[in-house]
């Protein structure tokens, strides 16, 4: 499976490193926990079986959309088959455009049911994941507030890139020239 993410700029990256760090030190799941190069603070815009031609055109036009101002909103919480917790981003009309585009591109050359549901722009849920755990309720809302540094107020988001979840492989996919 391919990833489609875009990065933060270095402040907010470094933002987010420190909310892992905290929640990592405080023993709660965390994505300071996982070790792996390519890990960084990011969000998913959409994934796909594979990159091929017609979605790597459409994504380099999307990229050149960068670098896009995004305002974050405070913490979120999900419980899907896992429970994450998360900063959330606003999803204004540029947000929303990018992400709208990025999905139509993978979902234009991939098979409907390779796609995960919550990507859809409809049920989208736009947010930089702090920490995440298949232990259901593993993030109490009076623990939280207390241990976390509050969001930056904003960011740019600067990068686009896709991640193999197979071969463990980054591509940062640019805008053509």
């Amino acid at each position: 499976m391919r990833t489609v993410e875009l990065l933060l700029d270095e402040a907010a990256e470094l933002a987010v490193r420190e909310a892992w760090r905290r929640l990592a030190d405080a023993g709660l799941p965390s994505q300071a926990r996982h070790r792996s190069p390519t890990n960084s603070p990011h969000l998913t815009l959409a994934a796909c079986p594979e990159l091929t031609a017609p979605i790597r055109w459409e994504l380099a036009e999307a990229a050149a959309a960068l670098p896009l101002p995004v305002r974050f909103t405070g913490v979120i919480r999900f419980e899907r088959p896992t429970s994450v917790l998360a900063w959330a981003l606003d999803l204004d009309s540029a947000v929303a455009g990018l992400h709208r585009r990025v999905w139509e591109a993978v979902a234009s050359d991939s098979p409907p049911e390779t796609l995960n549901p919550f990507h859809a722009p409809a049920r989208w849920s736009p947010h930089i994941t702090l920490g995440r755990t298949r232990r259901a309720g593993a993030f109490s809302a009076q623990q939280i507030p207390q241990l976390l540094p509050p969001p930056p107020l904003s960011a740019r988001l600067v990068t686009l890139r896709s991640y193999d979840t197979e071969t463990g492989a980054l591509e940062i996919l640019t805008p053509r020239r």
